[in-house]
């Protein structure tokens, strides 16, 4: 009988072992340490909780399993005034000590995470709930890491003195199973979009591109993206990217393959002397928007339907200085976004400089689009 009850003991163990194996928060290849996290370019939400991390200054991209994934139906309303001392204090700072260099919402808890780098570089991550401001751990937790190929020296720098490594990832999505990840390479074409399966692996494509930028009156291979989106037009699926100075550009997803060199359809200048920082999709009634926040201009608003019905190509150079052209386009009585993510798809959350100098965080609902 003793015996009986060893072996059933030894194959309960087993099969608990087994049972944590194989885990949702084991399936994605993760090991439990510590990463070593050099800077924080960009945040982006994965599957079942998981974070992604732009290292640019590292040259990787880190998978984080945070354990957040309890579903929330509907969004709460946020009104956080304030923020930037708020999170300064949460660190033991003064808020001229930080900057908040991305800001998400986790799809399925609705939970902010802000990705903070402070004054000595210390790059964290923090949890907004209501008013609760905490630190995401980042020690003995399950992750991931990719490197990422064909990134420029640290001591490189471009024409005005910048490190072209910190350039090497500009904005990040997840899409049908693969991270989405905008930026420049060394190739001799830089601008590059890279397509990185997840759970990762030594494969990523990478493609670069060119396009006209219409602002600027020529073409160009070497701006990166700074924000993009995918979504399906006229039955077919696209990189919807927009770069500095504001030119909105269309690229087939399925043209960006490893190794090509794509060149993309401009449809829109929204204006020079501005950059988006994101974009976003908000639907409305029957109608579904693009909303791009920008650090020089409003919010905007793009109609899909006005995207699918534009079959131009913008070739010629924009005649009038900060001029705009292509697709129609509507500015929205929101300024001074400095970040800006979806809680759901009539709500936003943004990161806003109020007109009294303020930086709070707070949510708009499609009202605003």
């Amino acid at each position: 009988m003793k015996k009986t009850i060893q072996i059933f003991a030894t194959v309960l163990i087993a099969l608990v072992f087994l049972s944590f194996d194989t885990k949702d928060e084991n399936n994605y290849g993760m090991t439990l340490g510590t990463p070593d996290l050099k800077s924080i370019s960009n945040l982006a939400f994965g599957p079942d909780g998981i974070l992604f991390i732009g290292d640019s200054r590292g040259a990787s991209i880190i998978a984080l399993n945070t354990g957040d994934k309890s579903v929330v139906a509907t969004p709460a309303k946020v009104e956080i005034k304030n923020a930037d001392q708020k999170i300064a204090a949460a660190l033991g700072t003064e808020p001229a000590n930080i900057r908040i260099k991305d800001m998400v919402v986790n799809p399925l808890s609705k939970k902010i995470y802000c990705g903070v780098e402070v004054a000595d570089g210390t790059p964290v991550i923090l949890t907004i709930s209501g008013e609760d401001i905490a630190l995401v751990k980042m020690d003995n937790v399950l992750f991931s890491e990719t490197d990422i190929a064909l990134v420029h020296p640290e001591d490189q720098k471009d024409r005005g003195g910048r490190p072209l490594r910190d350039q090497s990832i500009s904005d990040m999505a997840y899409s049908n199973g693969h991270l989405l990840v905008s930026g420049i390479s060394t190739k001799e074409f830089s601008s590059t979009f890279r397509k990185i399966k997840f759970p990762f692996s030594n494969v990523q494509d990478h493609a670069t591109l060119e396009i006209f930028h219409a602002a600027h009156g020529k073409y160009e291979t070497n701006s990166p993206i700074r924000t993009f989106t995918s979504s399906t037009i006229n039955g077919k699926e696209y990189l919807i990217a927009s770069y500095t100075c504001t030119p909105l550009v269309l690229f087939p997803m399925d043209q960006l393959k490893s190794g090509e060199h794509v060149k993309g359809r401009t449809i829109a200048e929204f204006g020079a002397g501005n950059s988006p920082i994101d974009i976003v999709t908000i639907k409305k009634g029957d109608n579904t928007y693009l909303v791009m926040a920008n650090n020089n201009r409003p919010v905007m608003r793009v109609n899909y339907n006005n995207i699918a019905a534009y079959q131009g190509n913008l070739t010629e150079p924009i005649k009038e200085s900060f001029s705009t052209a292509g697709v129609d386009f509507v500015t929205l009585p929101v300024v001074n976004v400095l970040q800006m993510d979806q809680m759901d798809d009539k709500t936003v959350v943004v990161l806003q400089r109020k007109s009294n100098g303020d930086l709070d965080i707070n949510t708009l609902n499609d009202w605003y689009f």
